[in-house]
C-alpha cells in the first residue's frame, strides 16, 4: 500500500509542485561543487553562462556569498515579488558537501518563509536526512535512474561512500539502496518528494514504470522523466525524441504525478523556471527566456 505522499511540511508557492511556476520562482544557490557519484550523463563545467543544464554554474559561492546574493535578489524590485523558494542543486551533490548545511542555515535566519529544497543523487541521504528536517527542509529532489543493479552498473561508474570507493554492481546496489532508505525516511518526516528519471534509450528505458510505481509506494508526491543530453560517457547516445518522452510520461502519469515543465535548470538559476534571470549579485539584473527544448 502506498503511503500518503503530499508531504506535511508548508510548500505552497514551490513551483515544482503545483504552483503556478509563470508567478512563483526560485533561488539555486551553487555552493556544493563536489560529488561523491560519477553518472554517465554528467559533465560539470563552472563557466558555461550561456549554457543551460544541471551541472552548470558561472562560479562556486561560499555560504556567506550566497546569502548575500539572496539578499540582493529579495531586494530586487523585478525578482523579489517572485521568490518563494531557496534550492541547492549543485553543481556536485548538496549532501557531499558541508556548505549546503551552513548556507541553509544562514539563509533560514534571515528568510524563514522562503521553502528549503534541495536536489540531491540519494547516497549519502538515509544519513544526513536527520539534518536537513532539522534546518526546515520542506521539499526534496531525488535522481533515481534505476532500481536493477545491473542497469545501475550501466549508468554510474562509481560511488563513493564513508570514505571507501564502489564499482560495478556494488556501487549500484548500494546507491540504489540508500536511494530508497532516505527516500521513505524523507516521506516519514513529511518532506515533500520530488523523484527525477533520465531517461536514456536503450539503457533504463523498461525501469521507469517500475521506479514511478516504487517511489510513489514509498511516498513521492511527482516524477519528474528528463531527457537524456547526450555527453560525457553518453555522449555517442541519441537523446529520446519529445515523443517517446511524452509516452513514457503517459504510462507513468496512471501512477505517480508528471512533472512536464522542467527545463533541466544551471545550479545558480534564478527567476521563474523558463524565464531565468541574468544576475550577478551587485550588478543589474535582466531576464532570458529559455527554449522548452
Amino acid at each position: 500500500m502506498a503511503k500518503a505522499c503530499t508531504g506535511r511540511k508548508n510548500i505552497q508557492g514551490h513551483p515544482c509542485f503545483g504552483s503556478n511556476h509563470h508567478q512563483n520562482g526560485r533561488i539555486h544557490l551553487a555552493v556544493a561543487p563536489r560529488c561523491n557519484i560519477k553518472c554517465g550523463y554528467c559533465t560539470r563545467r563552472h563557466d558555461c553562462v550561456n549554457e543551460s543544464r544541471p551541472g552548470v554554474t558561472s562560479r562556486v559561492q561560499s555560504p556567506t556569498e550566497a546569502l548575500q546574493t539572496v539578499r540582493d535578489v529579495m531586494d530586487s524590485a523585478s525578482l523579489g515579488r517572485l521568490i518563494r523558494v531557496v534550492g541547492i542543486a549543485g553543481p556536485g551533490d548538496p549532501l557531499a558537501n558541508e556548505e549546503t548545511f551552513e548556507t541553509f542555515r544562514l539563509v533560514g535566519e534571515e528568510f524563514p518563509h522562503l521553502i528549503k529544497c534541495l536536489s540531491t543523487n540519494g547516497l549519502v541521504l538515509p544519513d544526513r536526512i536527520g539534518e536537513l528536517d532539522q534546518l526546515g527542509l520542506g521539499s526534496l529532489t531525488v535522481t533515481l535512474n534505476a532500481l536493477d543493479p545491473e542497469i545501475g552498473s550501466r549508468i554510474y561508474t562509481f560511488v563513493n561512500y564513508r570514505g571507501t570507493a564502489y564499482r560495478g554492481r556494488d556501487a549500484a546496489e548500494l546507491l540504489i539502496a540508500n536511494q530508497l532508505a532516505g527516500l521513505e525516511k524523507a516521506a516519514d518526516l513529511g518532506i515533500t518528494i520530488k523523484v527525477n528519471t533520465v531517461l536514456i534509450p536503450g539503457v533504463n528505458d523498461g525501469e521507469i514504470p517500475r521506479i514511478a510505481e516504487k517511489v510513489k509506494e514509498l511516498g513521492a508526491a511527482v516524477m519528474n522523466v528528463m531527457p537524456l543530453i547526450p555527453q560525457a560517457d553518453f555522449a555517442g547516445l541519441q537523446a529520446p525524441t519529445p515523443e517517446r518522452l511524452e509516452e513514457i510520461r503517459s504510462v507513468n502519469e496512471k501512477i505517480i504525478g508528471q512533472f512536464r515543465h522542467c527545463r533541466q535548470c544551471r545550479a545558480d538559476a534564478i527567476g521563474l523556471i523558463g524565464q531565468d534571470a541574468n544576475f550577478d549579485s551587485g550588478c543589474a539584473i535582466t531576464l532570458k527566456q529559455e527554449s522548452a527544448g
